[in-house]
C-alpha cells in the first residue's frame, strides 16, 4: 500500500512509483529498459500540477512523460527514435536508396546541402507537427526558394518521416498534405511554339551559312519528341535505316565532375522504338553520312559509335545543345523584328507532343512516343488546346455531320462512322 514503510517519498511526502527517484539536485527521474537496455528521463516536476521551480525552463512533469513513454511502448512505438534529428532521419532514409540514377543522387545531395542551412534540419522529429512542416515549406518559398526546389525537398522529407512511421518510430507523417495548399506554383511552364514558329525557325536553321550544320539535329528533335539525353546517348546501331526505327533504351549524361556516364532511359517507358518518318529518315541519312570517322571510337559504358563528338572525340551531351540552341534563337532575334521565343531541345519535346495532340492521335500512342509512364502527363498537353483549337474541331465535327446527312441520302451508302481520335 502506498503508506507502508519503506515505500521512497519525495520532499512533499509523495510516494514514487517503481522506477522513479528524485537526484542529489532535486530533479525528478525515471528509469525504465527497451530490449534490456536502460533509459531515463527527467523533470524537475512530478505532477502536472507542481510549481516550476525558479529559473528552470518550461518542462512536461514526470508523471506525463512516464504516461506518454507508456503510450509509446503500448502502441510499439520507439521512443527512442524520436529523439533523433530531421537530418539523422533524412541520413538513414538516402542509406536505404540505393542504385538509384546520377541525377537522382544529385538531387539528393542538393536537398541535403539546402536542410544543414536550415536550424529546422537539427529539431527533433517527435517535435514536428504538420504546421511545422508547412511552415518550414513557407519559410523556404519567403526565402526564395522556388516552388521548383521546394517540391523537390518535399520529395525527400515526405518520404523520409514515413519511414519513421512505418517503422513505428511515429504516429503520423507530418508531411503528408498537398502542397499546392501551402505554396504558391511559380515555376515557369514550358510552353510549345506554334507550328507557324516552327516552321520560321526551321528556315531560319536550314538557310543560315553557320547554322544550317545542325539543321538535321533540330528537324529530329521538333519531330520525334525524343529527350535530349536520350538523343546524345544515340549511336549507330540505335539508327535502323533499313526499317527505319529508333532504338531507344538509354540516355547519355555527364555528371557534375565531368565524366561521362549512360543511364537506364528515365522511366521504364521511356524504353521505345520510334518510327522514322520519311523527313526523318533523311535527316538521320544525311547525319551518318557526313559523320567523320574518328581517329578512335570513344567508349562510354560500353557504348561507342555516338552520332556527334566534340574536338576532343567525346560525345556531346545536352549542355552542348542547350547552348547552340541559345545562340540560334539570339542570331535569329537579331535579324528578324517579330522576336522568336525560347527554344530549348525541351520545347521542341513539348512541341512535337503538343502537334500530334492537336492533329488528333490517340492518347495512348502519343503517350508510347513520348515515353511518359503516366498517361496523365501526356493528357496534361492536352489541356494546352485553346480557343482556336476548339473552333477548328467543332469546325471539323460540323463539316462530318453535313457530309453524313448528305450520304444519307443516298440510298445504299453506309453512314459515315465518327471516331474521337484520328491515329496519325
Amino acid at each position: 500500500m502506498a503508506g507502508r514503510a519503506g515505500n521512497r517519498r519525495d520532499s512533499k511526502h509523495r510516494v514514487l512509483r517503481r522506477g522513479e527517484s528524485i537526484r542529489a539536485d532535486g530533479k525528478y527521474q525515471f528509469k525504465y529498459h527497451i530490449n534490456g537496455k536502460p533509459h531515463f528521463v527527467y523533470s524537475w516536476r512530478l505532477e502536472p500540477t507542481d510549481k516550476l521551480p525558479v529559473g528552470k525552463k518550461p518542462c512536461l512533469s514526470l508523471r506525463e512523460l512516464e504516461k506518454q513513454i507508456g503510450y509509446d511502448l503500448d502502441t510499439q512505438v520507439d521512443p527512442i527514435g524520436k529523439n533523433i534529428t530531421v537530418e539523422e532521419l533524412v541520413q538513414r532514409y538516402l542509406m536505404t536508396k540505393t542504385g538509384v540514377k546520377h541525377s537522382t543522387r544529385t538531387n539528393y545531395n542538393f536537398v541535403q546541402n539546402l536542410l544543414k542551412k536550415e536550424p529546422f534540419n537539427s529539431r527533433k522529429i517527435a517535435t514536428i507537427k504538420t504546421s511545422d512542416a508547412k511552415l518550414f515549406l513557407i519559410k523556404l518559398q519567403q526565402d526564395g526558394r522556388g516552388s521548383s526546389t521546394i517540391k523537390t525537398v518535399r520529395g525527400v522529407l515526405r518520404p523520409a518521416f514515413q519511414m519513421a512511421v512505418d517503422d513505428d518510430v511515429l504516429h503520423k507523417n507530418p508531411f503528408a498534405f498537398e502542397l499546392a495548399t501551402v505554396i504558391v506554383n511559380d515555376s515557369v511552364t514550358r510552353e510549345a511554339i506554334t507550328k507557324d514558329q516552327m516552321r520560321k525557325f526551321l528556315k531560319f536553321v536550314h538557310d543560315d551559312n553557320v547554322y544550317c550544320k545542325y539543321y538535321e539535329v533540330v528537324y529530329i528533335l521538333f519531330h520525334t519528341g525524343m529527350r535530349i539525353s536520350e538523343f546524345c546517348g544515340l549511336t549507330l546501331k540505335d539508327i535502323d535505316l533499313e526499317k527505319r526505327i529508333i532504338n531507344i533504351d538509354h540516355q547519355l549524361q555527364r555528371t557534375a565532375n565531368m565524366k561521362l556516364i549512360v543511364e537506364s532511359t528515365k522511366t521504364n517507358a521511356g524504353t521505345r522504338k520510334l518510327p522514322m518518318t520519311e523527313d526523318v529518315f533523311r535527316c538521320f541519312q544525311a547525319i551518318i553520312e557526313d559523320r567523320e570517322k574518328p581517329r578512335y571510337e570513344k567508349m562510354v559504358d560500353g557504348y561507342t559509335g555516338f552520332l556527334f563528338t566534340d574536338k576532343e572525340e567525346l560525345p556531346l551531351v545536352a549542355m552542348h545543345w542547350e547552348h547552340r540552341f541559345n545562340h540560334m534563337v539570339k542570331r535569329y532575334n537579331e535579324i528578324y523584328r517579330i522576336q522568336m521565343p525560347n527554344i530549348t531541345p525541351h520545347v521542341c519535346r513539348h512541341t512535337y507532343c503538343s502537334n500530334m495532340a492537336k492533329s488528333g492521335m490517340n492518347p495512348k500512342t502519343l503517350q508510347y512516343l513520348m515515353g511518359h509512364s503516366d498517361i496523365g502527363v501526356t493528357l496534361n498537353t492536352y489541356t494546352h488546346l485553346g480557343l482556336e483549337d476548339a473552333a477548328e474541331e467543332l469546325k471539323r465535327m460540323e463539316e462530318l455531320a453535313e457530309a453524313r446527312k448528305e450520304l444519307e441520302k443516298v440510298k445504299g451508302e453506309a453512314p459515315v462512322s465518327q471516331k474521337i481520335f484520328r491515329v496519325v
